[in-house]
């Protein structure tokens, strides 16, 4: 299967956040914390050069608890402010106010030697779809100021929103690249939720699930269903069908419906936390 997502809208909104670029004084990039290279939108190092950054690792709570920590080791080395944030949880969010003042630090003092008090820093909010953006802004916040929903391209316009006297942000639309040179980025974002699961091969995509799961993280699809892991990954799948009463007239094994079990509970974090990425690789 070939996986690749790239609709209008998106190529519109890579023009209009060229343009909105020279407004901000911070890039605030959210990446799925399951796969934090494969979620990072390679324009936008191009398109940020010479702003602040902060990577905010989101859905912190549905990948590896271990991984995090590492991830988190691995941007501060590259010099980049980090945080591990749930977006649904206003806890994890409380401390990132004193982040986001520090990584926009020398803009800071700057405004201050010229004389300019009380201007709010304003951030731009990215990342691919699907990752959270609009949910980290409405938890953020305090209100709902931003639409949500749990699919890719929700959000299709820009939208300031103004948080308190210190911080502007802007909600931008999620965008992909034009094209996926490494096709395993492309199953990655995929087995998440960031292309529209309607173009694609659901069921194709559930075995890649289960392989991934069998080599990574051994014993929790066992664990989860009930089921004898260590055969060919249709094998699996066809064991939870059964598992889960997934069947068509005449007993047949309905795969379709078990493969958007396996892709819900996988994404939602029934399954476990998982990682699919190592910081080394």
């Amino acid at each position: 299967m070939n996986y690749q997502w790239y609709p209008g809208h998106m190529t519109k909104a890579r023009r209009m956040m060229q343009e909105d670029i020279k407004l901000i004084d911070l890039i605030i990039e959210l990446v799925d914390a399951r796969i934090p290279l494969s979620s990072r939108n390679p324009d936008i190092d191009q398109l940020g050069q010479n702003k602040a950054r902060l990577i905010l690792l989101n859905k912190s709570d549905l990948a590896d608890d271990r991984l995090n920590d590492a991830w988190t080791e691995y941007f501060k080395e590259k010099g980049i402010l980090v945080a591990q944030i749930n977006a649904r949880n206003k806890g994890s969010l409380k401390s990132l106010q004193g982040v986001i003042l520090e990584a926009c630090k020398e803009k800071l003092e700057r405004d201050k030697r010229r004389g300019i008090q009380n201007r709010p820093i304003r951030a731009m909010v990215v990342g691919i779809p699907n990752v959270g953006k609009s949910t980290f802004i409405n938890s953020f916040a305090g209100r709902a100021c931003a639409k949500t929903g749990n699919k890719p391209g929700v959000t299709k316009g820009k939208q300031w929103i103004r948080l308190n006297k210190n911080v502007e942000l802007l909600d931008t639309p999620g965008i992909l690249w034009p094209k996926f040179e490494d096709q395993t980025v492309g199953l990655k974002l995929a087995m998440i939720g960031s292309i529209k699961d309607d173009i694609l091969n659901v069921e194709e995509l559930a075995l890649e699930v289960i392989k991934a799961l069998q080599n990574r993280y051994p014993g929790a699809l066992q664990e989860r269903y009930g089921v004898e892991e260590a055969t060919e990954p249709v094998a699996v799948m066809e064991q939870i069908a059964e598992v889960r009463k997934c069947l068509l007239k005449g007993n047949e094994l309905d795969y379709l419906k078990t493969a958007n079990i396996i892709l819900d509970e996988f994404r939602n974090g029934k399954i476990g936390r998982f990682t699919l990425e190592n910081p080394e690789a």
